[in-house]
Parts: structure tokens; sequence; C-alpha cells
């Protein structure tokens, strides 16, 4: 049939479900107020996420709650009153517990439960985000909210198309929570959990985003070195003559990027994390934020006024690392090249002198034929000499001094032609690995 599609038919994508469900992953939930959340996130990767995620696991098994399949990535469970939304992201894990408000006198022990809860599941990720966000209807935010929070760091905003207000001053309490007032005034269940997991992610990303500023504080001392030291090596370049400090300036340059890479590794991702973290901040504030109330600050400008500035510090200390990579690497390549051209001037020095010594051993081994043919004619005709000698002694009319005398040109030709011939062969066997080289 036309409108039922066939596994058989056709050849299914294997990530197609995972694609086609990624749109309805953490789906918002449906909360009707008063009520309490109490939100965690701790940062954890590689191994620990996986122990923790185990420990999760375990924390459903023994309680007979439903555990989450090993592909999932989020996972909610009701524990009488108190509902645990479980979530694990690339580097940090969040348990949001949402408390009902104690209408009886089951929940009224519920926020106590929760610390009890929360102890059982014992993390091995730091914890970095404390949230307490309490929904209330109160018909006048302002003064709750200037009950709640210092005024000097209040801020507050309308939610966008309705009455609703959200508050917060950012701080810490007395507790270790961040305190958030939502006062519902008329939201609908959905738009209200819409609300609050987006007013929970905003105070989640922005703790994340701000630990790319430490690392660009702790970076810039080492920048700053790695930088002057450049600087210094690179006058020292102008005037160094020959291989040695040229060398010398090489190795320290490779060293200096060797260490500059060590350093800047983590940052990188770091430095990038902050910039995502950032974005998702500013792209919720900017769905869920309305009009400002009397004369407090949204929330928007009261992060641009001092979050902005932390995340330009990261940004340039980003852009200096990546500039000062490239100065190393083209410094490096110059320096490189100065040294390459050294040892070529040296090769074809060396060269020189070699075929000036194969020159000078040319014309000695030349004069030393000259003697040795000479001095092997001497040793044949002395011999040829006696061998007449001997003739005329038996009585062979022969004149020995003639004959010693006619040998003398003929010994000497035939020894002279014996050498050429056989200098001739050496040097056509050397020049032969050289034609097959070519």
């Amino acid at each position: 049939m036309l409108d039922r599609l066939d596994p058989h038919t056709f050849k299914l994508h294997p990530q197609r479900d995972a694609v086609l469900s990624e749109v309805h992953a953490r789906p918002f939930m449906q909360l009707i107020p008063p009520f309490k959340v109490i939100h965690y996130a701790f940062l954890a990767k590689g191994d620990a996420a996986a122990s923790d995620r185990r420990g999760f696991v375990a924390f459903c098994r023994d309680r007979d709650f439903p555990s989450p399949q090993a592909s999932a990535k989020h996972h909610q469970i009701d524990i009488g009153p108190v509902t645990l939304r479980w979530e694990q992201h690339a580097e940090f894990a969040t348990f949001t517990w949402i408390v009902n408000s104690p209408a009886d006198r089951q929940a009224e022990g519920a926020p106590g439960a929760v610390h009890s809860l929360m102890r059982a599941l014992r993390q091995e990720g730091q914890l970095l985000v404390a949230i307490k966000l309490d929904v209330e209807q109160d018909a006048c935010p302002l003064t709750r909210a200037e009950q709640l929070f210092d005024k000097s760091s209040l801020a507050m905003a309308r939610i966008k198309g309705g009455e609703s207000v959200m508050a917060s001053d950012f701080r810490v309490d007395q507790n270790g929570f961040t305190r958030i007032l939502v006062c519902d005034l008329g939201l609908t269940p959905h738009n209200l959990g819409a609300l609050v997991q987006r007013l929970l992610e905003v105070e989640t990303y922005r703790p994340l985003a701000l630990l790319g500023l430490s690392t660009a504080l702790e970076l810039g001392p080492f920048v700053d070195r790695i930088d002057r030291r450049l600087g210094e090596v690179l006058e020292e370049m102008q005037g160094a003559e020959g291989l040695k400090l040229n060398n010398h300036l090489l190795a320290e340059l490779t060293s200096l990027a060797a260490s500059f890479e060590r350093g800047a590794t983590g940052s990188l991702f770091r430095f990038g994390a902050s910039r995502a973290y950032y974005e998702l901040v500013q792209s919720r504030l900017s769905i869920i934020e309305g009009s400002e109330i009397a004369d407090y600050p949204t929330w928007s400008s009261f992060l641009a006024r001092r979050v902005a500035p932390a995340m330009r510090t990261c940004e340039t200390t980003a852009d200096r690392e990546a500039t000062l990579s490239v100065k190393l690497a083209r410094a490096a390549d110059l320096l490189r090249t100065r040294v390459d051209v050294e040892i070529e001037r040296q090769n074809r020095d060396l060269l020189h002198a070699i075929n000036e010594r194969a020159g000078q051993q040319l014309r000695l081994q030349c004069t030393v034929e000259g003697l040795s043919v000479a001095a092997i004619g001497y040793y044949v005709v002395s011999l040829f000499g006696y061998l007449a000698k001997g003739a005329h002694d038996v009585g062979l009319h022969v004149e020995p001094s003639y004959l010693t005398a006619g040998c003398v040109p003929i010994a000497v030709g035939v020894i002279w032609l014996v050498s050429y011939n056989t200098r001739k062969r050496h040097l056509k066997h050397r020049d032969e690995p050289s034609a097959m080289r070519e």
C-alpha cells in the first residue's frame, strides 16, 4: 500500500529512528503551581560519566523504578510526591527534583526526602550547579521578589506573552543554592513546564560558559611569555650567522611551539564550549524574556553587563592563541629554511673541496703511474739483460748490450699500455653506477 511504509520494500537508514526522534528528546513537563524545583548539575566525562550512569541505573533498580535504556540520555521517575528527571549531556549530568506544594502530610516531608535520595545518588562528577526554583501564584511579584533577593543585584522580567514574572539575584544563598522565583499568573501547564526548563537551562549554562574565563586568565601570562620570547628569537634570527647558531634557535623555537601547543590543547575545547553555552543562554532568554519591571534590569541586560565581558575575554584569548600558533609555525618554517640553505651551502663547499682533492689525487696518480712505468720497465729490462748475457755465455751469437737497448722501448711501451688499459677499465666501472642512478 502506498500509505504505509514497508520495511521489506525500502532499505531503511540505521539512524533514521534516532534522528527523527531527536526533536522529541527532553519533552517539556506539564506542571501545575505551586511547586518547588531543586536542580543539580555535575561535571563528568568519560569513565566518571559512565560510572555515574551506572549509579543512577542501580538507584532505580534497587527501588523498583524503571531504569533508563542503554542509549537513553534522559529519564524520569515518580517517587511519591517527588518527580526526578535525569539528563546526561556531553560533559555534565543533571538531576531535577520537582516537589509538589505540601498540600498534605505526605508532601510535607518531600524536601527532606529529596536530600536523602540525593545522598543515595552519589556522583563522581563535581557539583557545579545547585538551583532552587520556586513557582508561586503571587499577585504582587515585585514585593515577593524584593523580600527574597538582594535588591542590588535583583534582575526581573515579565514572561513574553503574559503577566507572569521571573526574578533572581544570581547569588548563592547560605545553603549553597542559587534562587529563582517564578510568579505564575495564568500560564498553561505546558507553557509553565517549558518556562521552568528554560530557566534551569539558563542558570545551568551560565556557569558552564564562565568556566572558560578561569582558563583564559590562567593562559594569559603563559601566552604573554611565549609571545615575548618569540619576539626575542626573531630578533636573534636577524643577526644569526652560521649553522650552529641557527640550529640552536630552531631547537629553541621548536621547544617553544611544543610547550605552547601542549598548554593550549585543553583550552580549545573549553573556549569552544563556553561560546556554545553562552549562545544557548542568549537563545533561551530571547525566547522567554519580555519587558522589564520597575527600575530593575532584565535578565538579559544584567547578564550582558557581567557575562558578556567574560566571554569577550575568552574570545580574545582564543584569538591570541590562534594568532600565536600561526606566528610560531611561520617563524619555525623561516628558520628551518635558513638552516636548510646553510646546510646546502656547506654541502656545496664540501663537494667543491672533494672535487679539488680528487683532482689533486688524479694528478698525483698520473705522476705515480709515470714513475711506476719507469720502475717496472727498469726491472723488466734488467731481467731481459740477464737473459741476453746468459745466451751470450752459452755460445749464442748475440750482443747483450744491443738486445737490452732494443728491449727498453718495447718493455716501457707494453707496460704503459697495460697500465693505461687498467686505469681505463677502472674508470668505466666507476662511471657505471652514476649512469644507473641518473
